[in-house]
């Protein structure tokens, strides 16, 4: 990843939590984990992790439905030019994360 890509994944992260701070309700806790470019670096996937899991697909569809907010919101804060796509999906490779960590407890006990 080049560095302006990684920059930018980063200033994508950052603005996306603050997004998501504000205009979220308080039926979860949804917290940004990553910022991936594809190869082009014209697309971002922004991936969360939600708690409680129950409520992870309505977080991801009011996302989706955000996606335009959260474009303006980027637009206003950031100085990415082009403004790149953004997508958000669920982090499955932090729940599992979190599962290794409960397995390893289970077995040291």
């Amino acid at each position: 990843m080049s560095m302006h890509t990684e920059r930018a994944a980063s200033v994508i992260s950052r603005l996306a939590a603050e997004f998501i701070t504000r205009e979220a309700g308080n039926d979860s806790i949804i917290t940004v984990t990553r910022t991936i470019p594809n190869s082009r670096g014209d697309r971002y996937t922004v991936f969360i992790s939600v708690l409680p899991d129950e409520k992870a697909r309505p977080a991801v569809s009011f996302l989706a439905r955000q996606r335009g907010a959260f474009s303006d919101y980027l637009k206003a804060h950031a100085r990415l030019r082009p403004l790149p796509r953004i997508e958000f999906l669920l982090d499955d490779g932090e729940k599992n994360r979190q599962r290794l960590d409960e397995l390893t407890k289970e077995i040291e006990i």
